[in-house]
């Protein structure tokens, strides 16, 4: 077999995670959605250099995630047929260029395809980052690393970002994400050649179709419900009449809440039962966003975030390791990356619709927690079930 084939190993086998290969999936899926993880900072800085109004920051943002999601697309091509560090390489050098080209124009109009092109580059090495995870014997721990350095290079980019930009422009962002990946390149050959299907602890024949459908549905419910939410719960807060000093600091330590969320899913992997920790998961979800309803006073709403952001990435890592449970061609976790896009787009554009027509929240958080709860049923349905014990006259 040469060296550019692509090596997909019976499914049953498992892909080891060894050291290099997870700094691989943790930097690169961090790396590939820098702007979206850092949007606040960015948004704000087009404003002022640029003099962008909210409807081109909005279409600008939109590009870098609809073209990561878009790379959904062709992958569905490439993934069984092209040798997969071939991709990670031309993906990591486009982004490269992407975001070099970003660096040095003045021009919206010219920023708009560059950044499509660097975030089509970007959504396709994420592809591999979450395929990849799938193929590990632990894929909960992996996805948990794997949501921990988004959080975390996003809380550092907004806290080092305003004051770079204050000396070097909107430059900066583009020029630290080029250098990052350039720094990065060494650890493509990490990534297998190809394809390796996680290890169950059933035997028999590969999923359903049914089956797939429905974890395809769960998570892209559950990115609906969360998307919802945590864009309009700046909101929520002024509704209930609190400042923005008090909610700007109640999402702040939220998100530091989100990194402990993530970072407690990756210490507990899978040693405890991913399927008590999914309804756990779930149920203090929906507990979170209960909360937010009737106009909470400043206890309630801290509560409710904070449990809510805490949850939101502890659970999703073992979600996740379910819909890779399922996949056995690499084809189901690169749907995923699509269904990801498209809850987030999806989300709160139905919350605003939802507010709009209501006059408040509550139809809103109503929406979010039927979604959760649909969510709940699907990953539920697309559980597998467990093996039939054979007794001793069964040979």
């Amino acid at each position: 077999m040469s060296s550019d084939s692509v090596s997909a190993p019976a499914v049953g086998t498992a892909l080891p995670c060894p050291p290099r290969l997870l700094t691989a999936i943790i930097v690169f899926a961090a790396i590939a959605p820098g702007i979206l993880m850092t949007a606040p900072a960015v948004a704000a800085q087009l404003a002022t250099q640029w003099q962008l109004g909210p409807a081109q920051i909005g279409h600008l943002f939109s590009t870098e995630l609809g073209a990561m999601s878009l790379a959904t697309l062709p992958a569905w091509w490439w993934i069984g047929r092209i040798n997969w560090r071939r991709v990670a390489t031309l993906s990591a050098l486009v982004f490269i260029a992407g975001n070099l080209a970003s660096a040095l124009v003045q021009d919206f109009t010219l920023l708009l395809p560059l950044r499509f092109i660097a975030s089509l580059a970007g959504g396709t090495l994420m592809i591999l980052c979450i395929t990849c995870a799938a193929g590990t014997a632990n894929p909960s721990r992996v996805y948990a690393f794997w949501v921990l350095g988004q959080l975390v290079l996003g809380a550092v980019g907004l806290l080092v970002l305003p004051p770079l930009f204050a000396h070097f422009g909107l430059m900066a962002v583009y020029l630290i994400l080029a250098a990052i990946m350039l720094c990065c390149l060494p650890l493509i050959p990490a990534f297998p050649n190809g394809f390796t299907a996680a290890r169950t602890a059933r035997s028999g024949p590969a999923a359903s179709l049914a089956r797939k459908l429905c974890a395809v549905l769960a998570v892209l419910t559950f990115y609906i419900s969360l998307s919802a939410v945590w864009t309009f719960i700046g909101g929520i807060a002024a509704g209930a009449g609190l400042s923005p000093a008090h909610s700007g600091q109640v999402l702040a330590v939220a998100t530091l809440l989100g990194i402990v969320g993530a970072g407690a899913a990756a210490l507990i992997g899978a040693r405890f039962g991913g399927g008590r920790l999914i309804v756990l998961g779930y149920a203090l979800l929906l507990a979170s966003v209960a909360l937010l309803t009737g106009q909470p006073l400043l206890l309630r709403f801290a509560l409710a975030a904070l449990l809510f952001k805490f949850t939101w990435t502890f659970v999703l890592p073992f979600i996740l390791a379910r819909v890779a449970g399922l996949d056995n061609d690499g084809k189901l976790m690169n749907g995923i990356n699509l269904v990801i896009g498209g809850g987030m787009a999806i989300g709160p554009t139905l919350a605003g619709s939802l507010i709009e027509s209501s006059g408040g929240f509550n139809a809103l958080l109503f929406g979010a927690l039927g979604c959760a709860l649909l969510s709940l049923l699907l990953i539920s349905l697309a559980s597998p079930r467990a093996p039939r014990r054979i007794t001793g006259g069964e040979r």
